[in-house]
C-alpha cells in the first residue's frame, strides 16, 4: 500500500482525519540530534549496503525518517512534490532497509539499504550513473622516503 501525502504545506505538519489515530512521532532522542535545513528536511545519502554503491540522494523530515527506521523501507519528502513519497511503490525499485546512521554533525543520514532494481528515476542503477562524472584534477597523497615508524616499534 503506498503512502499517502499527509501535508502538501510542510513537511513537519501531519495533518490526521478526525477521529484518525495520530501516528507516532519520531523518538525525541533522535529528532534532536538532526540538524535540519530552512525547510526542516536532512538529507539521505542512501547506499547498497553489501557493495558501498551509492546510489542517491534523498530529503527526509522526521516522520519520513520515523517511517524509515519503523517500516524496513525508505521513505522521502518529495521537494517537487510536496509530498511522502516511498521508494518503489510505483516503479517496484523498493529499497529495504539494512541500517540507517547519522553522521557526526546530524545534518546528513547515511541509509544503507538492499536495492531492488534501478534507484534512479531515469531507469540508471545510480542517480550518479545518470548523471554522469565531472572534470576533475585528480590529486595524490604526498610520497614519503621511510614510512611512519610508530612509537614502541623497532
Amino acid at each position: 500500500m503506498p503512502d499517502q501525502p499527509t501535508s502538501a504545506a510542510a513537511p513537519s505538519t501531519v495533518l490526521a482525519r478526525p477521529g484518525a489515530v495520530t501516528p507516532p512521532a519520531l523518538d525525541p532522542e533522535i529528532a534532536a540530534r538532526l540538524k535540519r535545513d530552512d525547510a526542516g528536511l536532512v538529507a539521505a545519502v542512501v547506499q547498497q549496503h553489501d557493495t558501498g554503491e551509492v546510489l542517491m540522494v534523498g530529503w527526509m523530515d522526521d516522520e519520513a525518517l520515523r517511517r524509515t527506521l519503523t517500516s524496513g523501507r525508505v521513505t522521502f519528502w518529495s521537494r517537487s512534490r510536496n509530498e511522502y513519497w516511498r521508494k518503489g511503490d510505483t516503479s517496484g525499485h523498493a529499497q529495504y532497509v539494512q541500517s540507517v546512521a547519522i553522521d557526526c554533525d546530524g545534518d546528513a543520514l547515511l541509509v544503507r539499504v538492499d536495492q531492488v532494481g534501478a534507484a534512479c528515476h531515469t531507469g540508471a542503477r545510480t542517480c550518479f550513473d545518470a548523471g554522469g562524472p565531472l572534470p576533475v584534477v585528480v590529486g595524490y597523497r604526498p610520497v614519503t622516503d621511510v614510512p611512519p615508524n610508530p612509537e614502541g616499534a623497532s
